[in-house]
């Protein structure tokens, strides 16, 4: 019996080897080849092409979980995914290698209508003679195959491989206004894996607080959380009286039965407990690989450090990759964890290279990774 799609297995023996990227907004023809460590801290100056390689990675997810569509559509059209455009570059294309022995591969083409469609998607098997097989995905014109393929594939290697791209997520809790999900009423069933947003925070918590398996997750999160918020006691997650369907992240203080709502925490609160929640999960309901969008958004100095330091210690067991700005959190890690991002000035693609610390060595026994940053020693300032 074939396992559900959603299904994942915590203890896959993949990792992602190399990816190379072309023709994908700054990102251009000429591509760009990064091997990504278990941590990875993407640095750069704003227009260099951190938030692009993020999005790439959204559009990565969309496509294996046939949404390829509904991301061209909510991007404003495939112009503005295509490098400079179309009339400059026609087709997207990627590969992603896992363990230098299988890669996903696709390319997209520019098709009427300013949208993408599938040239090709193949898995590639790279056998020990140095040749290479390639297996047809088969995909739709404009949604990817390996779904389908995944459904009746037999090879154990191939599932966990997409299984492991199926659960690659990308977070970013920016939106903590007054409207956001995250500050307000959520199914209380929708809580099986946090939400890019952190939407369903409150049904999430809920779950993990209500699982005896899992309650020690939720135990660990709220000890993270009173070190960052002392006057912090717990959450108060209970359905509404009036729906049982839906819930809200409600809290108290130490001392004291008077309930907090979600509008009596900072921003910069909130996206804490967020992140907190998202690397202190359990391993049963974590991404298989996670990529953060400027997590440093908000957060007291206190705050960055105890953010890096959760990194630090999850990306032990998972990829992480961090695209950031903040001289802060860039000094919490060390050189080779560092990809300096930036714009070449003679065609504009986006060029990422990871940082040197032989080369950096005496540098780095006066100065600061933020303070080399500053003085554009270490580049990614322009």
């Amino acid at each position: 019996m074939k396992n559900s799609v959603n299904k994942k297995d915590n203890n896959n023996p993949l990792h992602l080897s190399q990816l190379t990227v072309k023709g994908f907004k700054s990102f251009g023809d000429c591509g760009q080849t990064i091997m990504p460590n278990n941590l990875t801290v993407l640095l750069g100056a704003n227009g260099s092409g951190k938030s692009n390689l993020v999005a790439f990675f959204k559009m990565l997810n969309s496509i294996i979980n046939r949404k390829l569509q509904l991301y061209v559509g909510e991007h404003g059209t495939a112009e503005s995914l295509l490098f400079y455009g179309p009339k400059q570059t026609r087709s997207i294309s990627a590969t992603i290698t896992f363990n230098d022995m299988f890669a996903y591969s696709f390319t997209l083409n520019h098709a009427a209508g300013d949208t993408l469609v599938f040239n090709k998607e193949s898995l590639v098997v790279y056998n020990q003679d140095n040749t290479s097989s390639i297996i047809d995905l088969k995909p739709d014109i404009k949604e990817s195959g390996f779904q389908k393929y995944y459904e009746t594939s037999e090879n154990m290697n191939h599932r966990l491989l997409f299984e492991y791209l199926n659960n690659l997520k990308v977070f970013q809790f920016h939106d903590t206004t007054n409207e956001s999900k995250i500050r307000n009423k959520v199914y209380i069933n929708d809580c099986k894996h946090l939400h890019s947003n952190g939407g369903n925070l409150s049904a999430f918590l809920f779950a993990m607080k209500n699982i005896p398996e899992r309650k020690k997750y939720y135990d660990r999160i709220i000890r993270h959380i009173k070190q960052i918020i002392p006057r912090f006691d717990d959450f108060e997650l209970e359905p509404f009286m009036m729906n049982n369907d839906y819930i809200q992240l409600n809290w108290k203080e130490k001392g004291s039965d008077y309930i907090f709502g979600t509008h009596q925490l900072s921003d910069g609160s909130l996206r804490y407990i967020a992140l907190a929640s998202l690397l202190l999960q359990p391993p049963d309901t974590s991404p298989s690989f996670i990529v953060i969008d400027e997590p440093e958004l908000g957060l007291h100095p206190s705050a960055i450090s105890s953010f890096a330091g959760m990194v630090k210690s999850v990306s032990q067991h998972k990829p992480i990759i961090l695209a950031t700005q903040s001289t802060n959190l860039i000094d919490e890690f060390q050189p080779n964890q560092i990809m300096i991002v930036e714009r070449q000035k003679n065609k504009g693609c986006s060029e990422l290279k990871r940082l040197d610390e032989d080369k950096l060595k005496e540098w780095i026994e006066r100065y600061s990774i933020s303070e080399l940053w500053e003085k554009n020693v270490i580049g990614g300032r322009l």
